[in-house]
């Protein structure tokens, strides 16, 4: 059973990214305030579930959460900033979008920067030891899918469908036979930083 809260009697938001080692794509992040006698058991890291339970928890935690938010940082702001700083950027930007004001932030990993003089703690593995990061965790990997699915529809070569932007083989034999796209992060290695990218004319109908 997961904690409740790392600090308890104040407005805490537990914040995750997903998408983080993604060759291609915009990288998420989620940012959610539970209310304070909040329980769910089967509330768990994203990565711990299928994801047939993950939408189910999705529309609980939406339901369920005081306030909730997602952040986004395309694949030409990573390009611009790097991966790290676009993950905190983007879980600054689902702290934005609360609608209620955080007093205190919990976030999975272990780097974060200030947002706001709000004190915060980093947690390494927090999403399987609190609720709200758990939360946070399940909404940014449920709604960077549907976005890499929507994505998959114009470039159906990568699968992204299924592998939402990781570099399986597939990906990287797609990569290396078709070039890149406008959602790959060019800066991520040399050599497919190098590659043209993706024409549209050769798409196939």
């Amino acid at each position: 059973m997961l904690e409740s809260f790392y600090k308890t009697g104040v407005i805490e938001a537990g914040c995750d990214e997903a998408g983080r080692g993604c060759l291609a794509g915009s990288v998420f992040a989620g940012a959610v305030v539970l209310p304070p006698d909040y329980t769910n058991p089967r509330l768990n890291d994203s990565k711990q579930l299928s994801a047939r339970a993950r939408y189910a928890l999705r529309e609980e935690i939406e339901r369920e959460a005081l306030a909730w938010a997602v952040g986004v940082v395309t694949a030409q702001e990573i390009d611009a900033i790097n991966i790290l700083n676009a993950s905190i950027l983007a879980m600054h930007r689902a702290l934005d979008g609360l609608s209620l004001r955080p007093q205190h932030i919990i976030v999975d990993g272990n780097r974060f920067k200030p947002y706001k003089q709000v004190p915060y703690c980093t947690i390494v593995k927090g999403d399987g030891k609190y609720l709200s990061i758990a939360a946070a965790s399940i909404l940014a990997k449920t709604y960077r899918d549907d976005y890499m699915k929507a994505l998959a529809k114009d470039f159906p070569q990568y699968g992204w469908e299924k592998n939402a932007g990781y570099p399986t083989r597939q990906h990287r034999e797609a990569i290396l036979h078709f070039g890149l796209t406008p959602h790959h992060r060019r800066s991520y290695n040399l050599p497919i930083g190098q590659m043209p990218l993706f024409a549209e004319k050769d798409i196939e109908p």
